[in-house]
Formats: structure tokens, sequence, C-alpha cells
């Protein structure tokens, strides 16, 4: 399925690019039957890492950090009493999966390989396509956390940009259940930060432009499941906490081009064991 002129100039004027009907229910479901089992059989005795954007340097532990070629397993801000218990099941209370999926699970590999995505990329400029990170969004009923403002090429940058983020909705996403926003034409105002690992451990904002986002021009993305949103590194968006009964699954890939050099000092990296790979 090769994109057409039209929808190319949408992606370039807007950032983004929504196409509908993009995967088949039945590959949603299997995405979503191996996120269970993969929850199912994790156990997190021991392990206490919590996904926020709210204070992201502080939540930035080795387990974090080191999860760029792993799979591994992240908890709603939420999710905790204060006394360290979860408030409810395992199985309600992870934020996410990240973020090596795609090179170490034989179901969202497969998925994340398929030629229609492919061709999609090359479509929009990705000519030597490498799939850096994935990621497995659970947003829970009730604590799903919002995602701030942000532009994935703060976290994921290159030089020169060649990246691209796709958004899989794999269930309804609405505005109650914590849909994504976007700003359209955002991508054209340039890099405000980057998240960068620091000197000694942990990692560190490099702030470019301090200025607040104007989240009056953000407008709701509303999607069915099975479409795909796709994302420029330098588009801003957002998710607003999920506060309904409905959970809000979606999965998630970021690729970039093999031409483009991928910065040491990005907090994902791989150990020299498990290159990069495309296609």
């Amino acid at each position: 399925m090769k994109l057409s002129p039209d929808q190319i100039d949408i992606y370039d004027r807007d950032g983004f690019l929504v196409l509908e009907n993009f995967v088949d229910g039945k590959d949603c479901d299997r995405l979503r039957a191996r996120a269970a089992e993969l929850v199912s059989d994790f156990d997190p005795q021991g392990v206490v890492s919590i996904f926020s954007t709210h204070e992201q340097t502080r939540t930035s532990d080795d387990y974090f950090l080191e999860s760029g070629d792993k799979i591994r397993f992240f908890f709603e801000e939420h999710a905790f009493l204060p006394e360290g218990r979860l408030r409810q099941s395992k199985e309600q209370s992870i934020n996410k999966i990240g973020h090596a999926l795609h090179d170490l699970d034989p179901v969202f590999d497969t998925f994340s390989r398929a030629p229609e995505i492919k061709q999609m990329v090359s479509d929009l400029g990705i000519a030597d396509p490498l799939l850096l990170q994935s990621m497995y969004i659970f947003k829970q009923p009730r604590i799903g956390g919002g995602v701030t403002c942000h532009q994935d090429a703060t976290f994921l940058l290159t030089e020169p940009l060649r990246m691209i983020g796709l958004w899989f909705a794999l269930e309804d996403a609405t505005v109650e259940n914590g849909c994504l926003w976007a700003m359209p034409g955002g991508h054209k105002l340039g890099l405000k930060s980057r998240f960068l690992r620091a000197e000694g451990g942990g990692t560190r904002f490099e702030v470019f432009d301090n200025t607040a986002w104007p989240e009056e021009d953000l407008r709701p993305l509303e999607v069915r499941k099975g479409t795909v949103i796709v994302l420029h590194g330098l588009l801003p968006h957002l998710s607003r906490e999920n506060t309904s009964a409905r959970s809000r699954h979606a999965y998630t890939l970021h690729i970039i081009d093999a031409s483009a050099r991928y910065p040491e000092s990005n907090w994902l990296q791989r150990g020299p064991k498990m290159p990069l790979r495309g296609f």
C-alpha cells in the first residue's frame, strides 16, 4: 500500500498522518493477547520502576536506562498505595512494556516488520530503515497516566533528523480514554529540548527553548481500532490521563534511517551484542 501524493503532502503540512484500517482487527487482538501473556509471566517482585513524564529525570533508574535491548515492564504512576502495595492486580497496574519487543518477541517482530510498514516509511523518506524502539502502552482504566506535551526527537534524536514514530491503535481511542492530541504544523517550530544521559549516571534535559507549548493549538485524534498515526519526530503531541472505565491499548514503533547518526548521548542505547536491525 503506497501512500498517495496527497497523503504525503498532509504529513509534510501537519506533521502527522492518520491512516484508518491499516491493521486488521485480528492482528490487533493478537498483539493484545501476547502482551497479556508477557504480563502474566512477569514477576514484579523487587521491580518498582514507574513511568512518569512529570518527573522524568527522577524516575530514570537503571532498569529504565538499560531497557533499550530488553523487554521490561513499567508501572503506572498511581499504581501503588502509600505503603508500597499495588492498588489492584498486576495486570491492571502496568503502564507499558518496552523497549525491544520488536526484536525479542516473535509476535511483535512479525507485526513490526510487515511489508506495509516498510513501504509506508519508505514513502516518507526513510530509505534505509532501522527499527529503534517499541512500546506496548496499556493506558489502564481510571489510572492510565497522562503524557505531557513533547517531541519524540527530544528523546530519540538523529543527525540529521530522519526518524518517524508509528502509533497503532489496538482499541478505539477517544477523548474519554486518553487519545493522542497533536499540534498541526507544530513540527515546524523547531526542537525545544533534548533528554540525555548525564555524565556519572542518570539523565538530564538540555533546554533550547523554555517557552510553554501553545496547547490551545492541540487537537484530539480520536481513532478506531486498527488505525495507525504517523508522527514526525518534531511534532508536539500528548495524551491525557485515562479516567474512564475503558482501557486504551496502543503499540508504538520508532524507526530511524541508517544514514543518520544516532548520538551516544541519547538515553536509549543498546549493547554491542544487539545492533539495530531493519526489515
